[in-house]
């Protein structure tokens, strides 16, 4: 496989081990049109308030993203990213370029004196391999990371992305058709590239189809409709069959969606069978004659504790008897499709939403993206309570995106945006403010997605690093932060939410037949002790303890299956 060498490239590529872990400050909530200060200022689950997903984070985008790693690590179902394009254009309110004096200082320190020297190629560079590195470990093992880009950086991103994902996880590339280029002298540019690729690409769905949404929605909106007429599955049968007659040529692609039930319109798919090759062989019992159902002829796709978790479900239909092969049920909500390599949304249009957002200024953000083109981007691969990450958020575009998503369809899709420029709070946060209160209601009449969607988030500063130069624990650090991170570093897993617990105050957590205790006091040194074992209560086959001294025998330690970490020397840095 090419691989991409750049100027800087061995200073860089392991960085993100070296950035200072930081904790995340709450500055406030967000709710509905509220806005509740944090009582503490302190992180959400520390701050007396109920914990909300969304979040929006201002600071530097390096940092904010090891510090999601202890809750985010591995569970973020959607990464999108529009980073700097790199044109070298300067005097954005967006600069475009790597010239930002945060990029120049960072790569002064992290480079060193050549950095002054690289081309705005190798700084891009730079800048960007530390930041993918950290997206790919929050990224879930079936998630997919979406990033824009144009002509400058585009041959180098798809390198970038190839060595760090790997080539077989790229799933591919969609024009974007965003403009009409009228310049007579070159080559008219009229579009800029989205590249897609998988944490993992065997664990996504292998079906990507374009979406369709104003038929989709339309459908699943008729759908409740008619679930409100009848509580009678068979009335409701005789219902939507009238319907369907009637309507069948207007529902393209979903002429076979004949059905429903309570849980809306549906239709059956052979998509049990295992195409192409041996499946897997077992009976499946027809709930009426009581013999096993016709299998396909290549067996079925799913293993057998799949298939009994879609019979539960009641997800699986039957014929009137064994001899007809059964089919998966697919409601119309759950309905993904194939993405066009092509999409064809005017670019002004991002424009001309911030400007219905913020009519009373005449402050500019230079070329947001649609957030229409992100709506098509996440409706096929994101629904219900999937978290989707933007780390260069820029105007908020994201979170708009998602937020209407959910309005349309009843999802939960959070939203998780870092910015690290200072109009974090006054552009990003207050557009997301707007979204969900409405805007734009005077004239003309508000456009489809203007009418306030509804929402929470929670807004973060980032706050003290956990470790002071010196390797000692930061003091001023909440307790409970550094519990967190502790426990995260044993166990690549969250702390569990406090509970009422039988054991000690010290305790952490009991994960994979090993019991955790973090025994830190800040004022007191703390000692592991004969008194400190008579404390603990949760049995474990090992037992992994933090204090500052330990005064057992080795002997002893080993007969009882006992580990001793010194605070702060063996507490990891990642």
């Amino acid at each position: 496989m090419p691989t991409l060498h750049w100027i800087g490239k061995e200073k860089v590529i392991n960085h993100h081990l070296d950035v200072p872990f930081r904790v995340l400050k709450h500055q406030y909530t967000f709710d509905n049109g509220t806005q509740k200060a944090s009582p503490t200022g302190s992180d959400r689950r520390t701050g007396g308030l109920e914990a909300v997903t969304n979040k929006i984070i201002h600071g530097d985008n390096l940092e904010a993203l090891k510090a999601l790693l202890p809750e985010y690590e591995g569970k973020i179902k959607c990464i999108y990213i529009d980073p700097p394009y790199n044109t070298g254009k300067e005097g954005w309110t967006y600069n475009d370029n790597v010239n930002d004096p945060k990029i120049k200082k960072w790569l002064h320190s992290v480079v060193g004196k050549e950095g002054e020297d690289l081309s705005r190629h190798d700084k891009w560079l730079c800048m960007m391999y530390p930041r993918l590195k950290l997206l790919h470990k929050l990224l879930a093992s079936d998630g997919v990371m979406v990033t824009s880009i144009d002509n400058n950086e585009y041959s180098s991103l798809s390198l970038m992305l190839d060595e760090i994902f790997g080539r077989v996880n790229f799933i591919g590339t969609v024009i974007w058709k965003n403009a009409n280029d009228n310049n007579p002298t070159n080559i008219a540019t009229e579009h800029e590239y989205i590249l897609f690729y998988a944490k993992n690409k065997s664990a996504i769905s292998p079906v990507w189809k374009s979406s369709e949404l104003d038929v989709k929605r339309r459908l699943i909106e008729i759908g409740k409709e008619f679930i409100l007429q009848s509580t009678n599955e068979d009335d409701l049968q005789i219902i939507y069959t009238k319907w369907y007659r009637e309507n069948k040529s207007t529902i393209w692609p979903f002429e076979d969606y004949k059905f429903i039930d309570n849980g809306g319109i549906y239709t059956g798919s052979r998509s049990v069978h295992n195409p192409g090759k041996e499946g897997y062989r077992y009976d499946v019992i027809h709930p009426i004659t009581g013999k096993p159902c016709t299998q396909p002829q290549m067996g079925y796709r799913f293993p057998p504790e799949t298939m009994q978790r879609l019979l539960d479900e009641q997800k699986i239909l039957f014929g009137k008897d064994e001899t007809k092969l059964i089919e998966l049920k697919l409601y119309v909500a759950d309905y993904r499709a194939k993405l066009s390599s092509v999409i064809d949304i005017d670019g002004r249009a991002g424009t001309n939403t911030i400007k219905q957002i913020f009519p009373e200024s005449n402050r500019q953000f230079d070329f947001p993206k649609p957030f229409t083109l992100l709506e098509e981007v996440l409706s096929f691969i994101t629904k219900d309570e999937d978290t989707i990450l933007d780390s260069f958020a820029g105007s908020g575009t994201t979170a708009h995106a998602v937020l209407n998503l959910n309005k349309q369809d009843g999802g939960h899709r959070k939203f998780i945006l870092i910015e690290m420029e200072d109009y974090a709070e006054t552009i990003t946060a207050e557009r997301v403010k707007r979204v969900i209160n409405g805007y734009g209601q005077t004239s003309p009449p508000p456009q489809e997605g203007n009418n306030g969607t509804g929402g929470v988030f929670d807004y973060y500063e980032l706050g003290e690093p956990l470790f002071l130069e010196e390797g000692v624990l930061n003091e001023a650090v909440a307790e409970e932060e550094i519990r967190r991170y502790v426990y995260y570093t044993e166990t690549q897993t969250s702390l569990p939410e406090k509970g009422e617990s039988h054991d000690n105050v010290h305790f952490l957590g009991h994960y994979q037949d090993t019991s955790y205790y973090f025994f830190y006091e800040k004022d007191t040194v703390t000692s592991l002790d004969h008194a400190f074992l008579a404390t603990m209560r949760t049995k474990a086959e090992q037992y992994v303890i933090y204090a500052d001294n330990c005064l057992l025998t080795r002997e002893f330690m080993v007969k009882h299956h006992l580990i001793f970490k010194k605070i702060p020397r063996d507490i990891t840095r990642f």
